[in-house]
């Protein structure tokens, strides 16, 4: 078994793990399957390359790779910009979209639908803005260096894996140490009492929307930094955040990353063990193991 695989997993399990946190609270929290957070990651990075193109106008000095990564100050500047905008796309969204069938009080299968007819809409529209055709954040070639064990990675690929780590950290602390975060979680357990108690449940659905699309976004920035930015990227990881988001507990962030990390594992020693036309199943495979067998997840609690 090559080692090489526990980095690729642990690089790829980061990507999964950070774009699953914004998907296991929209379902914890606004209680539907939200089929457009794959496309919010694709959005998020081609609005982060529009950004990265205005500022390497505007400077051209932004652009200049920063030892030892492939990339400039450029693009930590647009992340901030794609960010915000994709945040501005997922509350437009919800306006026109979600916050009616709510306040309908229309049933979760219609709002499941809802999103899927979304999902394609706001997929569609990518592909006819920015081409079916790959783009890159940058074009300059990294050599990956030895880590020792037989495992080699580059710059990026470290600094997306320690990047990662304290995001999933910090976003935990919030939840767990904020009165924001104590205002989700009593919105998550029953959002009638919570507002019977005082809570704020309508500004609670839009702070999980803006942690939602903030981390999509930069889970399609992290995806595009080390690949490539397509129309589909974020349909080809929808079934990866499904499975991590249930693997790890509906509403638990350190699940959610480990599902992820779990799931990225499991793809690349499955790339080694049976080849890499099976690698898509794997999330599959996982997600039927986990609904048959613990279907709350590794942190999530067995409703009553």
């Amino acid at each position: 078994m090559n080692p090489q695989a526990i980095i690729d997993g642990l690089i790829a399990g980061s990507t999964i793990g950070l774009g699953a946190i914004g998907l296991t609270l929209t379902y914890s929290i606004l209680r539907f399957a939200n089929f457009t957070h794959g496309d919010f990651l694709a959005w998020g990075a081609y609005l982060t390359l529009t950004v990265a193109g205005v500022l390497g106008g505007l400077a051209a000095g932004l652009g200049a790779p920063v030892y030892p990564f492939s990339f400039g100050w450029g693009l930590p500047l647009a992340v901030l910009g794609g960010v915000a905008l994709t945040v501005a796309l997922t509350l437009g969204l919800d306006r026109i979209l979600f916050r009616k069938l709510r306040a309908r009080g229309a049933d979760t299968i219609i709002i499941v639908m809802a999103s899927f007819g979304a999902s394609m809409a706001l997929r569609s529209l990518l592909e006819f803005i920015f081409t079916a055709k790959p783009v890159y954040f940058t074009n300059a070639l990294q050599i990956a260096k030895p880590l020792g064990l037989g495992m080699r990675a580059t710059p990026d690929q470290l600094m997306v894996i320690g990047l990662t780590a304290l995001m999933v950290l910090g976003l935990h602390l919030l939840v767990t140490h904020s009165a924001t975060g104590r205002a989700m979680r009593a919105v998550s357990e029953n959002p009638g009492l919570a507002g019977v108690y005082g809570v704020d449940v309508a500004k609670v659905v839009r702070v999980t929307w803006i942690i939602g699309a903030g981390m999509a976004c930069i889970a399609g920035v992290m995806a595009g930094l080390l690949v490539q930015i397509r129309p589909y990227m974020g349909f080809d990881l929808l079934l990866p955040l499904f499975a991590a988001a249930i693997l790890g507990g509906i509403g638990s962030i350190p699940g959610a990353m480990l599902g992820g990390l779990i799931i990225g594992l499991s793809e690349a020693f499955a790339v080694q063990i049976i080849g890499a036309e099976w690698r898509a199943a794997i999330s599959f495979v996982i997600l039927v193991i986990v609904l048959m067998l613990r279907p709350q997840g590794l942190f999530g609690r067995k409703e009553a």
